[in-house]
């Protein structure tokens, strides 16, 4: 088994989930007492957020280049970025290291390509969603065509995730919010919904809106899980 090493803590909230993700599927597949060898470096997401905002993505680019280098040294042989924000930087952190970096988009990819999905909505930070780095990757790699919220929601996207969800608060009528502008992606043709940031299936459910969606966190865990399990 490969050891799966996890830059984590942004928000720590969602890394929880991809741990306990992750040794679900490992134990599901092995049975018994197994469980996954993973390393956890968790980054302060104070910080983290203050240089989103800031516009300092060289500075993010460094923290997150010497995690993955730490994480390397320690014995990781598969690096995860668990948030789908940082992955704007994941090039950089990917051209640092030798391990394998298991980008967050191909989950993705590859979940709405095995479903036949041409047409897909995204929902995610202010930076997911405005910046191509996330929707050019679908494009290019697995023929998706990505839209993104009219700006207007795609603002409440992003004060829910840094005002509520990071902060470990679900509210019921953020819910019924994010319900809506799933449904309006749905009434401009999208086939599915990527829940692009690793916070948003913590407040979201498929059952409640409609619409199939497509929880990154869920899927980058299981697709790391099943790398180290291959060997």
């Amino acid at each position: 088994m490969k050891t799966i090493g996890m830059i984590g803590g942004m928000s720590w909230e969602s890394s929880l989930e991809y741990y306990r993700i992750i040794n679900e599927a490992v134990k599901q597949s092995l049975g018994g007492l197994h469980s996954a060898e993973c390393i956890l470096h968790s980054l302060d997401f104070a910080r983290i957020e203050q240089l989103q905002h800031g516009g300092d993505w060289k500075a993010l680019e460094e923290i997150l280049v010497d995690s993955a280098r730490k994480l390397q040294a320690a014995g990781a042989g598969i690096i995860l970025i668990c948030t789908n924000t940082m992955h704007l930087l994941a090039d950089a952190v990917e051209s640092a290291v030798s391990a394998r970096l298991l980008h967050i988009a191909d989950a993705a990819g590859e979940a709405i390509a095995a479903r036949g999905m041409r047409r897909v909505g995204l929902l995610g930070t202010r930076f997911t969603m405005k910046r191509g780095y996330y929707s050019n990757r679908l494009s290019k790699r697995y023929g998706v065509e990505v839209i993104v919220p009219v700006p207007e929601d795609q603002e409440v996207v992003h004060r829910t995730i840094y005002e509520e969800l990071c902060l470990g608060v679900m509210k019921g009528r953020s819910r019924e919010a994010m319900n809506r502008i799933i449904r309006r992606l749905g009434e401009r043709g999208v086939e599915g919904v990527i829940l692009g940031c690793t916070e948003l299936p913590l407040l979201v459910r498929e059952a409640e809106s409609g619409i199939p969606l497509f929880d990154t966190t869920d899927l980058h865990a299981r697709a790391a899980a099943a790398i180290a399990l291959s060997g």
